[in-house]
């Protein structure tokens, strides 16, 4: 775990070079993230409009020090109105990995989600082979509840995942 200090707060327009490059370039997005070309300024749009804060979708910087590190995001989900939840992720900048920042900073937005939510449900998912995602998720009390089968298309294939979920209720480490 990082000693590092650790925090999430609104994007800031001067995130936005670097946020945009961590959601449309390649290499910064890593093996498990990158699905092809997108436009390069909807993000930079929807800012415009909301702050990346919008009804339902939260999205915010992971900062360590000063120093924007990436983001996380939280999109509400739920068949049922009266009972929705959260589906988070997180993209972090590739010097930012492997330092505990990812799980910290996981940690820090499903506090966020339950204290200024109603949700009962926060979930997340990941590649099959995204193993360190997969420990970020249970050292912060997720709970591996199975594997969705081919529900992603990347590189030429189709790709399984791994769905993990968290209850208020749910002890947490």
């Amino acid at each position: 775990m990082s000693d590092e200090m650790i925090f999430l707060r609104p994007i800031a327009e001067a995130d936005l070079p670097e946020f945009g490059r961590l959601v449309n370039d390649p290499e910064a997005m890593g093996e498990f993230q990158w699905f092809g070309w997108q436009d390069p300024d909807r993000f930079r749009r929807r800012w415009a409009e909301n702050g990346l804060l919008g009804e339902d979708q939260w999205i915010f910087a992971v900062v360590v020090g000063d120093e924007f590190c990436g983001f996380v995001a939280a999109r509400r989900k739920g068949v049922r109105p009266a009972a929705p939840y959260w589906s988070i992720g997180i993209q972090l900048a590739p010097q930012a990995r492997g330092r505990g920042i990812g799980t910290q900073a996981q940690r820090l937005l499903v506090d966020y989600l339950f204290t200024h939510t109603p949700v009962m449900r926060v979930e997340a998912d990941t590649d099959l082979g995204n193993l360190a995602e997969q420990r970020a998720l249970e050292k912060i009390g997720f709970t591996r509840e199975g594997v969705q089968r081919s529900v992603t298309f990347r590189a030429g294939e189709w790709r399984d995942a791994v769905m993990y979920g968290l209850l208020r209720t749910d002890p947490r480490p």
